[in-house]
């Protein structure tokens, strides 16, 4: 099987799970990693049994997100990572800002989601990370891939233009037609001398539904896919297994498999 080539339309990482993304021009991808600092932190909402000391993976229903807490759109937030600094607007006005690496700084943050999201409030925010662990909604270290046209194959079937960044994926490529990411699980694709092999697709959840300009919850998106296409997916996860630095305009090839 062939595959026309793609190319990198934008990048994008989240530093706090369920916080706004960040646009990236360009950056290098280490093998068995995510995207530098992607989803570095999360904030718990109540107790979630994760243990710094021996991290393990937990669902994402343990942390502030998208798909419960749709409030958190209508934030906009920058980390610097040389400082460790989050700084957090709400109504275009600076909010707060802590060093996610002091304990001030994280009681800074969790004191303003104690203030201002009482009603989702399911025990103390806390902010939680640990070296080398990434509060993705799956268990390994993935890059997450959205194709363009197929989110424009969605608007088709919702009747309304829709925002890309609903679905928070690190890499957006434009070249391919709607859903032909869906047929390469198990391939690898070739970004300059960066190798990443398609490893899962991608489930969509009621995230989604999420303006992530105006934080309205205002369309049905898996449902609109499961009724038209009888699943819920869109987009794939990826795995790094060469490094090597990708950036915007980069041409993305499915390398063919190797004869048996």
């Amino acid at each position: 099987m062939s595959s026309r080539p793609a190319q990198i339309s934008n990048l994008y990482r989240y530093p706090v799970k369920g916080l706004s993304p960040e646009p990236l021009q360009r950056v290098r991808l280490e093998i068995g990693q995510t995207l530098p600092a992607d989803r570095r932190y999360a904030i718990e909402n109540g107790p979630s049994g994760f243990d710094p000391n021996a991290p393990e993976w937990r669902p994402k229903s343990c942390f502030w997100m998208l798909m419960r807490n749709e409030r958190l759109a209508g934030l906009q937030t920058v980390f610097e990572d040389r400082t460790n600094l989050l700084t957090i607007r709400k109504d275009g006005r600076m909010a707060v800002q802590g060093d996610l690496e002091t304990a001030a700084g994280r009681n800074a943050i969790e004191q303003f989601f104690s203030a201002n999201f009482q009603r989702e409030l399911k025990g103390p925010p806390k902010v939680l990370a640990s070296a080398g662990h990434s509060f993705s909604d799956v268990a390994r270290k993935v890059v997450s891939i959205i194709n363009l046209a197929s989110v424009r194959a969605v608007g088709n079937m919702v009747g309304a233009e829709v925002h890309p960044l609903r679905f928070r994926a690190n890499l957006y490529l434009e070249g391919w037609p709607a859903w032909h990411e869906l047929e390469l699980l198990g391939r690898t694709l070739a970004i300059g001398d960066a190798r990443l092999k398609v490893v899962k697709t991608i489930t969509r959840c009621a995230a989604v539904n999420v303006d992530p300009e105006t934080a309205a919850r205002d369309l049905e998106i898996p449902a609109a896919l499961e009724r038209r296409l009888g699943h819920n997916l869109c987009g794939i996860y990826a795995e790094v297994i060469r490094g090597g630095a990708i950036a915007i305009g980069d041409e993305i090839a499915v390398e063919e498999p190797r004869p048996l």
